[in-house]
């Protein structure tokens, strides 16, 4: 076996190891929370994530995806401050802009406490620190201190989760839980990582201008990629809650914690390995044939035998492990299972695009996956029909993303790409 792809494993092995921590906590706390708060406390919740994870993608602009291409350190700290400028001042919108929607009686800032509109602008900016910081890690081959603040940032929100719905805070315990812990994870992640520190002021000088400018395909086209992914990624839930009451939409919300959970950690963890080695052999070879091939095969093994258990047994499997109250989730959980597998191969290998310069394709393709979503959950259909038109649209729209993907990652493909990756 050749050093670089030695290397590859190691990497893996390692993001992996740390991931699989945290997502073994995660899973071990979910039956505690489900016997400790309602579907519609979930529900509540889950609602509230999904606004600071949407909010959060605009936040970083992308520009983090860039510090994987520029590994000079005072360029990175340039990325840092334009980062940390630009999710302030989201941040500070959004806070403004629900209190305004809350005094106006807006229905649905209107059900929403007080801290519920407070904190979303805080998570916003602190997820997106976090996700500059790990950005960072990924660049400079750091995966193994990554790891550590993922599991310890994971392991905060579930001790913090659970104590607090202990003493009563319901709803609000899981959101303080979740905020504490991205605070704890983001002190470790800097503390363990060392990365340069952000300069910010008023406005972005002249050094953090050129660097926007220099890296306008990712705010231009992947952005807009990020957003409407983050969008489709929560719009199931929102149309549900709409459509189907409050209790579907609980019941629902787990089903997509509990599958999105491998996706979040796992999967994301090899894309930052895949990440590196990407860049590293097209800059060297002209193409990432090999890197992909090794994560499209990693990917595969680490997803059939999971979404196997899901499809089989996954109604009996929620019943026995969250409490019967939940059997339904797993009924839901068994449709979406394929999807499932389907997305944890793609997450990770959609860098290609970036690397290819095809960004512009990738957009094209989240149009598509949007409008089918949205036009899926508008028509007048049962739950299980819907969510089962929708695992099959998703199905066949990944399909079509993993072809294109494995096309720009060939030497043919690489030579003609739109925007070559600049040496560091």
């Amino acid at each position: 076996m050749s050093r670089p792809r030695s290397d590859f494993w190691k990497n893996v092995l390692t993001v992996l190891a740390g991931a699989t921590g945290a997502q073994a906590l995660a899973l071990l706390a979910a039956p505690l929370l489900t016997r400790m708060c309602t579907p519609a406390e979930m529900g509540a919740f889950s609602v509230w994530l999904g606004v600071i994870v949407v909010s959060s993608s605009a936040a970083t602009l992308r520009l983090e995806a860039a510090m994987v291409l520029d590994h000079d350190r005072a360029q990175q700290g340039i990325c840092f401050g334009v980062v940390a400028y630009c999710a302030t001042l989201l941040a500070l919108a959004l806070t403004l802009v629900m209190l305004i929607g809350h005094a106006l009686g807006l229905p649905v800032l209107r059900a929403m406490s007080w801290f519920e509109l407070l904190s979303i602008g805080v998570g916003t900016w602190l997820t997106a620190a976090m996700q500059t910081t790990l950005a960072y890690a990924a660049s400079h081959n750091l995966f193994a201190k990554a790891a550590k603040a993922k599991v310890l940032q994971s392991a905060t929100i579930v001790v913090s989760q659970l104590a607090l719905l202990y003493v009563g805070w319901n709803s609000t315990g899981l959101l303080t839980g979740q905020l504490i812990g991205l605070i704890v994870g983001l002190w470790t992640a800097r503390r363990l990582l060392a990365p340069p520190a952000a300069r910010l002021g008023l406005t972005l000088d002249r050094g953090q201008r050129a660097y926007f400018t220099r890296h306008q395909a990712f705010w231009r086209y992947s952005l807009p990629s990020s957003l409407l992914n983050s969008l489709v990624s929560y719009l199931p839930l929102f149309m549900i809650g709409i459509h189907h009451g409050a209790l579907a939409a609980g019941l629902f919300a787990l089903t997509q914690r509990v599958l999105a959970a491998p996706t979040a950690l796992i999967a994301t963890s090899i894309r930052d390995v895949f990440k590196r080695e990407a860049v590293h052999q097209f800059q060297s070879l002209g193409h990432c044939r090999d890197a992909y091939r090794a994560t499209f095969k990693a990917l595969v093994l680490l997803a059939l035998a999971p979404s196997l258990v899901l499809f089989l047994f996954s109604p009996q499997l929620f019943g026995w492990v969250f409490g019967p109250a939940w059997r339904p989730a797993g009924e839901l959980a068994r449709i979406l299972a394929p999807l499932c597998f389907l997305g944890f191969i793609a997450s990770p290998l959609s860098y290609v695009f970036f690397v290819a310069g095809k960004q512009k394709m990738e957009l094209l393709w989240q149009v598509a996956l949007f409008l089918m979503t949205f036009a899926v959950f508008v028509a007048p259909l049962t739950l299980h029909q819907s969510l089962l038109t929708y695992a099959i649209g998703r199905s066949l729209l990944y399909l079509v993303y993993l072809y294109l993907s494995h096309r720009y990652s060939r030497p043919r493909a690489i030579a003609t790409a739109a925007a070559p990756v600049p040496h560091p």
